[in-house]
């Protein structure tokens, strides 16, 4: 129930009743003096703690602006730029917020403290004031009434009337004192409603004004959140095959941590004669490829995981010694449910893992890296392009035909959760695995899937554009690197000539089988035993001229007939 009005008529009579009802409002205003009184305290409390706050964010904003990632080699992806810089970014941002709390907190004592303080002072002030002279005023008027009522009535008339007068002129000074702090106290009443309700609705404005910048921080914000999301995603990825490999390599050390120190020549030569018998880039290479992957794009090319998702290992190696096989080549049919889609991806990636040399070669693996390494995307993109066509044709045809696959499967990202990134990180360890399996060889693989990634997004143009810089020399092989004999260290891989696929006799030089193998277009895989047998006699011609005296692997003769068949190097 609210308070009774205070009429100006009830200050004449000067009733019990109207006594009460005066009390009632007086008690009303040392109530909301006292709550004022509180509020100014808290509200200060709240600005001092608001100013604390401030200053721990802001030395909380330099701390983050302060530390730099190091990272481990030479260069950085754009993933690890991205989220080294997102510290920077994140104290700009908190800096940016403090800015405007700080804003907030020099207008809070404006809008908020010194209305309230002057509210208080001036209006319930006054009105006790005025209550202090209503008081005192009703005391004497209480004084005068008590005298003159004791009066003698044995006075002089004359004694009586000054008595009198001096009652009525207390009187009307009681009566205008009383009307003033009426007037006063109702009017404090109905000012608080807006004196002492807008300060606060100033301050909560400030608040809001505080909340609308960070919401309109957090929008502009917004971009740099998602790249930075998927930045961490990606490398949290690189990080998962990274880790296993440097657990590998950390395994082997210790098993056996004479096995990495470097070998004699002899041990080298051996170990390329040993790799010779393993896959090739021959026309029984091209024609599995070309089956497994039809078979992948026509039977799952959605399904989650694709190339993930590993298969049996007993099965992969079952189905590659099938296909690879001249006698049981032709009896492989890929539509049998025998065949997974996990165990076919699983075989094509081992295919690539069995060529003596990785598809992109050891002589061009670090200059892969070094372009993904650059600064500018589109000088990447144009230094991988010429470098592309600087592979050995046949190498080029095969990176080729799996890009475009790989591309398809990326197009169908949404069913199958395989993203350019994500084949990336499956491919870039195979497509380009180093030399030497070192640790330093391992912290590079981010670069490996980086070169993947964009074969993958451009590779029309890459494959389809001759790259204007390297000319016409972009069809010959490059010249194999030559020891000097001053050099007594041992020769590497990338120091002799190729292994990649099968040296062809002067017989099998001729225009149309570069033509029959070079073929990517991608088409039905013709199942007959007649491509087997012919692919078969083939490869038996070819390997029966590479299993030479491990000597005649760096003879002149050799790199001589190498490079006739091979596109050079600029």
């Amino acid at each position: 129930m609210g308070l009774p009005a205070l009429e100006f008529s009830d200050c004449y009579l000067d009733s019990p009743q109207f006594r009460d009802r005066l009390r009632s409002h007086e008690l009303e205003l040392d109530k909301t003096n006292k709550f004022i009184k509180e509020l100014i305290k808290d509200g200060k409390a709240l600005i001092q703690a608001l100013k604390c706050l401030s200053t721990a964010k802001r030395k909380f904003a330099d701390s983050l602006n302060d530390f730099k990632f190091q990272c481990i080699g030479d260069a950085e992806t754009d993933d690890e730029i991205c989220i080294a810089k997102s510290l920077q970014e994140f104290a700009a941002v908190l800096q940016n917020l403090e800015d405007e709390r700080t804003r907030m907190i020099e207008n809070a004592n404006d809008v908020l403290i010194t209305p309230l303080e002057r509210f208080r002072k001036e209006q319930i002030s006054a009105a006790k004031e005025a209550k202090k002279k209503y008081d005192k005023e009703t005391e004497k008027y209480c004084a005068v009434l008590e005298k003159h009522l004791s009066l003698s009535a044995k006075k002089k008339e004359s004694h009586l009337h000054e008595a009198d007068n001096q009652v009525d002129h207390v009187r009307q000074h009681f009566y205008e004192v009383s009307l003033e702090y009426v007037f006063k106290v109702q009017e404090v009443q109905e000012r608080k409603m807006f004196d002492f309700v807008e300060p606060l609705l100033a301050f909560l404005q400030g608040l809001f004004t505080y909340y609308h910048h960070g919401y309109e921080l957090a929008k502009d914000f917004n971009h740099f959140k998602t790249d930075l999301t998927i930045s961490i995603q990606n490398t949290r990825n690189r990080f998962e095959s990274t880790r296993s490999e440097v657990e590998s390599l950390m395994r082997k050390m210790k098993e056996n941590p004479h096995e990495h120190k470097s070998v004699s020549q002899h041990t080298m030569e051996g170990y390329l004669f040993v790799l010779e018998k393993l896959a090739q880039l021959d026309v029984t290479g091209f024609n599995i490829m070309k089956k497994f992957i039809y078979a992948v794009e026509t039977r799952g090319i959605g399904e989650q995981g694709l190339y993930r998702i590993v298969g049996v290992n007993s099965k992969v190696q079952k189905l590659l010694s099938l296909a690879m096989d001249p006698k049981t080549c032709a009896d492989v049919e890929l539509d049998n449910p025998e065949w997974e889609i996990k165990t076919i991806t699983s075989a094509i990636k081992f295919y690539l893992r069995m060529l003596p040399a990785p598809l992109m070669t050891y002589q061009y693996q670090r200059s892969f890296i070094k372009a993904a390494k650059m600064d500018n995307p589109e000088a990447r993109v144009k230094e991988i392009h010429a470098l592309v066509h600087r592979l050995p044709e046949k190498n080029r045809q095969m990176l080729e035909m799996l890009m475009k696959h790989l591309n398809n499967v990326a197009s169908h990202h949404q069913q199958n959760l395989m993203t350019v990134a994500n084949l990336g990180v499956v491919f870039g360890p195979t497509l380009l695995r180093p030399q030497e399996e070192t640790v330093a060889a391992i912290m590079d693989i981010k670069f490996q899937n980086i070169v993947v990634e964009i074969l993958i997004e451009h590779h029309e143009k890459i494959f389809r554009d001759v790259p204007s810089s390297t000319g016409n020399s972009t069809n010959m092989q490059p010249e194999p690197m030559r020891r000097t004999s001053t050099d007594s260290k041992p020769p590497s891989c990338s120091e002799r000539p190729l292994t990649l696929f099968h040296t062809p006799t002067h017989s099998q030089k001729g225009e149309p089988q570069r033509n029959s193998v070079g073929n990517t277009d991608l088409q039905p895989p013709a199942s007959s035993s007649a491509n087997c047998n012919s692919s078969s006699s083939s490869s038996s011609s070819t390997g029966s001229n590479n299993r030479t005296p491990r000597h005649s692997l760096t003879s002149n003769d050799g790199e001589q007939d190498s490079r006739q068949v091979r596109p050079s190097s600029l």
